[in-house]
């Protein structure tokens, strides 16, 4: 029984009427040399037509596995619940629709408690193997036993790493101000005339920024109610033990949308109105913040152009390391709805 002729980029090339080197620039994506979309289109229908796909090892043989891995990118999360939280998967949107509309690939998605493997790590962390490395909100991951260690190993192997989240000396990274968020939220709240403004939420720089919008207007910001919660769950608890344990206060910051819909939860199912006992603002503006009863007022994050920007700094060169480390803070912007 005879085999199927392999289909190559001559018969392609013959198969549309175009040059070879023509049919090369379009499966690369080479931004260098224009291509008419009449053509792109000739040579795309000739691709399906004839059921070509590139032949993988004769183009590392062509090109190098450096060379080939130089359009790949690896993602390393913080932890499995990335995946179930809103806020993270509009970063993970961006990231995809960029490296596609860049011609690059993810090459894979990973766990950073994943790569304490030392064999995996050795496997995935190479430039044999990708080109660029984005390393999303695993800041906490750093800061454990052996974290260091393994970052430390991927910037001696990986030279354009970006950190999206969150920010490590020597790296590139892109995130918004969280300290100048928060104090934008408690400014706004002042603003509208409320006081007695507490904060539940991330024990972060966001912290500092309400405490630096409560001394700029005399609130005394040592009886600033702090409670910690960074899920949804977790702002029902914090809610819950504030109005347990102290006088609600007349608004509250939280320091997410995940946060403030928990805690906006046990409000409605204890009918404390909001806002007219206990008016509530937070950050991130994911799609839910816009269906709750009543609608968030929220700072908005661009997430989705985080991911984005970090394989566009990837792509272009920009992700450097020490001296030519890229730190980029995107710009955020109040969304006024019904909360407050």
């Amino acid at each position: 029984m005879s085999s199927r002729k392999n289909v190559t980029q001559y018969d392609v090339a013959k198969e549309a009427g175009v040059t070879r080197s023509m049919v090369s620039y379009v499966i690369s994506g080479n931004s260098d040399r224009s291509v008419a979309p009449e053509t792109r289109k000739k040579i795309l229908a000739a691709i399906e037509r004839l059921g070509y796909h590139p032949n993988k090892a004769a183009r590392t043989l062509q090109q190098g596995a450096v060379g080939m891995a130089s359009k790949r990118i690896g993602v390393v999360l913080r932890s499995p619940d990335i995946f179930r939280r809103p806020y993270y998967a509009e970063i993970l949107e961006g990231i995809h629709i960029a490296a596609h509309e860049r011609k690059h690939q993810i090459d894979f998605i990973r766990f950073f408690e994943e790569l304490k493997d030392p064999v995996l790590f050795n496997e995935l962390i190479h430039e044999e193997e990708i080109g660029g490395l984005i390393l999303l909100s695993i800041g906490e991951c750093i800061r454990e036993a052996g974290g260091d260690e393994i970052l430390e190993k991927m910037r001696q192997r990986i030279k354009k790493i970006v950190c999206v989240g969150w920010k490590s000396d020597g790296l590139s990274s892109v995130m918004f101000d969280r300290s100048a968020a928060a104090e934008a939220d408690a400014e706004f709240l002042f603003s509208e005339g409320y006081e007695n403004i507490a904060y539940i939420g991330q024990q972060d720089e966001r912290v500092a920024g309400i405490h630096k919008a409560c001394r700029h207007h005399q609130q005394d910001d040592s009886n600033v109610i702090i409670g910690t919660a960074f899920t949804m769950e977790g702002g029902y608890k914090a809610m819950e033990k504030i109005h347990r344990e102290n006088t609600l206060p007349r608004a509250l910051v939280c320091g997410s949308d995940e946060v403030a819909i928990g805690a906006l939860c046990y409000l409605n199912e204890h009918r404390i109105a909001v806002p007219q006992e206990v008016a509530l603002i937070s950050i991130d503006n994911i799609e839910d913040s816009a269906y709750t009863m009543p609608p968030l007022t929220t700072m908005n994050v661009q997430k989705s152009g985080m991911g984005r920007k970090a394989v566009e700094m990837i792509v272009d060169g920009f992700a450097g390391q020490g001296a030519e480390a890229t730190n980029i803070l995107l710009p955020v912007q109040i969304v006024h709805r019904s909360s407050c």
